[in-house]
């Protein structure tokens, strides 16, 4: 039998709490993929939807009480993102929801003084400051040592300047920790991160950008010009920022491609049902093995890909370094939702070349999990590092 989410693997046991908000969260995704087509077409974020994940507690999974959260640890987390990713076929917004939490709340949280944490995490938990993180720029890419984005100090202040590119959330976002340079002769102990509000001056958000997929999560540029703000919006120390961003990265990953993992779940069953209905020459299409095999490749696509994202997961829980499980994580999860999204619409052929089965727009945003959170070359470069290659 598959391991599905009724069957999971035996070294990934759901809790009877954890079994509850798992399926509490199916329930939820369901009804949250309606019209998530035609949001597609025109690349509208619903709002709406928004506020019902908000009022699930999504938002609040890993956040302390104090702040609204429920306190819940990250493995827990993961597997309410993953059970929204098998049920919420708006992926843009499952994107755009798992963004909010580790791009503020989680650093807040983790690296934040208390009066910052008391500042934003109540929005953050119940959606009502919406967060982003500004880390890429035009020309370092994935090279976040290379950022030429810099924050001056001035007094008492710092003063911001530079640009950042492929801000997800950007257009509905009411707060951005930002990575700026504050000393360029440091290297990595020369970043800093800062919390700025979007009504900041010298903050612009530019026009949302059009891309390839996940087209319900909005994009943007930010330009900092002349951007003022307090040491009370450091995140962490100064000089930290590497810090800030390297725990912040682990958790994208893992709660990002949970989500990943939900939707190559959904993908399976769905070209299951297609090979046992569809008949072709006499006979059900899994009966061919040219389906079959395809059928047998997802499946273990998936199964590694969980494998290798829980057991990341309790590495970094126990703080252990879980750099080499983390690239692996992410390299192997990203490649096989390509890999079983090309399968799909191979497997429903004709129809599933057509945008109106969702598949193609599965295809899309597949293409897009190489390249964010670190390309696939950069996780390899990250490999090889860790098997004492230069």
């Amino acid at each position: 039998m598959p391991q599905t989410r009724d069957n999971p693997p035996a070294w990934l046991r759901w809790n009877g709490v954890q079994q509850e908000l798992r399926e509490a969260m199916r329930q939820l995704g369901a009804a949250l993929s309606e019209g998530h087509l035609a949001r597609e077409r025109t690349g509208e974020f619903s709002s709406g939807h928004w506020a019902t994940l908000a009022r699930s507690g999504l938002f609040g999974l890993p956040l302390e009480e104090r702040f609204g959260g429920l306190g819940l640890d990250l493995v827990t987390t993961m597997g309410v993102f993953e059970a929204l990713g098998e049920s919420c076929r708006d992926g843009g917004l499952a994107f755009s929801a798992s963004t909010h939490l580790v791009s503020t709340g989680i650093p807040v949280q983790r690296f934040g003084s208390q009066a910052l944490q008391e500042r934003v995490l109540p929005g953050i938990v119940d959606g009502s400051l919406i967060g982003a993180h500004a880390i890429s720029e035009p020309d370092s890419g994935s090279d976040a040592l290379a950022m030429r984005t810099r924050a001056v100090r001035e007094g008492e202040h710092w003063v911001l300047k530079g640009s950042k590119t492929f801000v997800s959330n950007a257009p509905i976002a009411g707060a951005f920790v930002i990575y700026a340079r504050t000393d360029a002769s440091a290297g990595p102990l020369g970043i800093t991160a800062f919390l700025v509000a979007r009504d900041t001056p010298g903050l612009q958000v530019g026009r949302p950008m059009d891309k390839m997929g996940f087209k319900t999560s909005p994009m943007a540029e930010l330009f900092l010009d002349d951007c003022v703000v307090s040491d009370a919006e450091v995140v962490g120390r100064v000089g930290s920022g590497f810090l800030v961003l390297d725990h912040v990265m682990k958790w994208e990953i893992l709660c990002s491609f949970a989500v990943t993992l939900g939707e190559m779940t959904h993908r399976l069953e769905r070209c299951l049902q297609q090979a046992r209905s569809r008949r072709q020459f006499g006979q059900a299409i899994g009966a061919y093995q040219s389906i079959s095999h395809q059928l047998v490749d997802m499946q273990i696509g998936l199964e590694t890909a969980r494998m290798w994202l829980y057991r990341a997961a309790d590495r970094f829980i126990r703080r252990e370094d879980c750099t080499r499980e983390i690239a692996i994580a992410k390299l192997v999860t990203s490649e096989e939702n390509l890999k079983s999204a090309l399968a799909a619409v191979q497997i429903f052929g004709g129809s599933g070349y057509m945008s109106e089965m969702g598949l193609e727009k599965d295809l899309r945003q597949a293409v897009g999990g190489r390249i964010y959170s670190g390309t696939s070359e950069i996780q390899r470069n990250r490999i090889a590092s860790t098997m004492g290659l230069p």
